[in-house]
């Protein structure tokens, strides 16, 4: 018995930390700076390794379905964002990275008018240059509207752009 207060301790402990250190959503979902459907072009890199991902954000009524693909279209991760949570789409096994990427992406595509109303006051902060800082440890820099950089810890970057749309999408 004397064990098992300690044990549970750390176990409270760790889950607490795992909670406190998610990336932060709006209370509800925001209008985005740019029309959906998106199609957007993400480059991982991290410890010198890169990845290159396709990510299509659609809404759904008042839901935003999330869809990340490798460059041969092999689903990796299909997320719903309803009502301020995420839910699983599909029978892809659930993604933290992905999600974590999808929240960013998020607020990074949320019009810098709409972040007060949207985001918890002390979760993100903007620089008199237009670039953002997310909790608990994202910097978005900004090239222009749908290119832009997400810096996260680790040394993890992603690269975001556009992919152009084609006729009829």
């Amino acid at each position: 018995m004397p064990l098992l207060r300690p044990v549970l301790a750390l176990l409270l402990g760790l889950l607490l930390g795992a909670c406190a250190a998610r990336t932060p959503l709006p209370a509800a979902t925001p209008t985005l700076s740019q029309p959906l459907p998106l199609a957007l072009q993400i480059q991982r890199e991290q410890a010198g390794e890169q990845q290159d991902w396709l990510l299509v954000l659609q809404a759904e009524g008042r839901a935003l379905r999330w869809s990340l693909f490798d460059p041969l279209g092999v689903p990796l991760a299909r997320q719903r964002l309803s009502r301020g949570a995420w839910q699983n789409d599909g029978l892809l096994p659930p993604n933290a990275e992905a999600r974590e990427l999808f929240a960013v992406l998020l607020f990074a595509l949320t019009p810098a008018a709409a972040l007060p109303g949207a985001y918890a006051p002390g979760s993100w902060a903007l620089a008199a240059d237009g670039q953002r800082r997310l909790n608990p440890a994202w910097r978005i820099r900004y090239r222009a509207p749908l290119d832009f950089t997400l810096n996260g810890a680790h040394d993890l970057v992603y690269r975001v752009s556009a992919l152009p749309q084609a006729e009829g999408y």
